[in-house]
């Protein structure tokens, strides 16, 4: 989302685009395959009041393939304001990926099944610390509901300790969330439920200058879950989980090679293979608390005209626990246009 006095007093048209073909070949109990396939569609009126204020309004068109109707049909709304390294927004938020967090804390794959996200949102952005506070209003409850109303938050931290000429950086991050489901208003006897996960570690990269390899990088995490409501339904209180990732970027293609180990871990908004809770249908009940997981990720970008990205991920990964081998791969089609309709002339 730009700001600047270069916009001050243009109304433009943003246009987003996503197309999206995921296919999980997965044969596991805590979660299971499944395909998605479809595109999303975002065009927007943006207009500039000054140079550190941007309204905008829009809508949401999901469309999946093999069916004749949309999926969602949203209006967008947003106000964004800047000072300085200090940034709000009020309405659809930047979230999803731009949140920053991993896998297991937040799912990749919302970034198709839960692309709104609305409420408010604190952004710090500085050269060496970055800091993203975010509320996301997920159902709204009203007198003599039969469901209950769902909130999500949290932040997402990170502090480079280290970046220096010769190509090494060292960041610190942290990263929080809360889900929470209750209300007073509704009509069903259902307890409240409110949950926290915690993960901190260290990022490390080196950029490199071989014709091949670009740079190297680590990241570890721990993560930390805990039930926090008043009356407990899920067969686990507490869990943890351990987070390491290692890879390479080079000019074919970006390699990462992840280990998870969780014990009784559960993440509302976070990934479902690193869950020790079954999202399958067959399986509702399935628990295992322990969890291990090897995936690889083998990721590339094509920069093509007109400021489109097409991704492709292939993603095997290996059950240490079951002896399972299954995979998953994606294509994406990203594009992001701005057009300038007209600047407005200032009232004297």
């Amino acid at each position: 989302m730009p700001l600047g006095p270069a916009y001050e007093r243009q109304l433009r048209l943003d246009v987003q685009g996503f197309l999206f073909n995921k296919d999980n070949e997965y044969f596991n109990k805590i979660d299971p395959g499944l395909t998605y396939f479809g595109a999303q569609l975002a065009p927007r009126l943006v207009y500039f009041p000054s140079a550190n204020l941007r309204l905008e309004a829009g809508v949401f068109l999901w469309k999946d393939y093999g069916t004749p109707r949309f999926q969602q049909v949203r209006p967008l709304f947003t106000l964004k304001y800047r000072q300085g390294y200090h940034n709000i927004l009020f309405g659809n938020l930047e979230g999803h990926l731009n949140h920053g967090y991993i896998e297991p804390m937040f799912d990749f794959e919302r970034v198709i099944t839960n692309r709104l996200e609305e409420g408010v949102q604190y952004l710090y952005q500085a050269p060496r610390s970055r800091l993203d506070a975010w509320v996301n209003w997920q159902r709204q409850q009203y007198r003599f509901s039969n469901f209950q109303e769902e909130v999500a938050g949290g932040l997402s931290a990170e502090h480079a300790l280290l970046a220096d000429s010769a190509g090494w950086l060292l960041k610190l991050p942290f990263q929080f969330t809360a889900t929470h489901r209750g209300g007073q208003l509704d009509t069903i006897d259902k307890p409240l439920q409110t949950l926290f996960n915690v993960a901190t570690g260290v990022r490390v990269r080196r950029a490199l200058a071989y014709h091949l390899v670009q740079a190297a990088h680590f990241d570890g995490y721990v993560t930390y879950f805990t039930d926090y409501s008043f009356t407990r339904v899920l067969p686990f209180a507490r869990g943890t989980g351990l987070y390491l990732n290692a890879g390479l970027d080079t000019r074919l293609s970006n390699l990462q090679l992840a280990y998870w180990q969780g014990s009784g871990y559960i993440s509302p908004i976070g990934g479902r293979l690193y869950q020790s809770v079954s999202v399958s249908v067959a399986d509702p009940d399935y628990t295992e608390k322990q969890r291990q997981l090897l995936i690889l990720r083998v990721l590339r970008d094509y920069r093509l005209p007109g400021n489109v990205i097409l991704t492709t991920r292939f993603e095997p990964l290996y059950d240490l626990n079951n002896g399972l081998f299954d995979f998953s791969f994606a294509l994406y089609l990203n594009f992001n246009q701005s057009f300038l309709l007209t600047t407005l002339k200032r009232e004297d």
